[in-house]
């Protein structure tokens, strides 16, 4: 299992979890379409850390960028990604 830290807080992936799988379980704010690599949508910061993916994705990524819907991360990464900001109902 890989320690993941973002804005907010630090969870443990499960097994066979993908970044944006533990990203959404533990209730934290990433757009998402394709889940695959293909679109590019859910890319987000890496702050510090590495990652690996299974197959190259087709989306751009630039240094210092992830697409967590692909990959998983090789030891301990942090991320800036925010938790969901729920609203207040009046």
């Amino acid at each position: 299992m890989s320690k993941v830290r973002t804005r907010d807080l630090s969870f443990e992936l499960r097994a066979g979890e993908t970044l944006l799988d533990g990203l959404e379980r533990t209730g934290h704010a990433v757009e998402y379409q394709c889940r695959s690599g293909y679109c590019g949508a859910c890319r987000t910061a890496l702050v510090n850390g590495a990652v690996r993916y299974q197959q190259e994705p087709l989306a751009f990524v630039a240094s210092g960028e992830v697409l967590p819907c692909c990959c998983r991360p090789e030891g301990e990464v942090q991320l800036d990604v925010p938790l969901v900001t729920l609203k207040k109902q009046a």
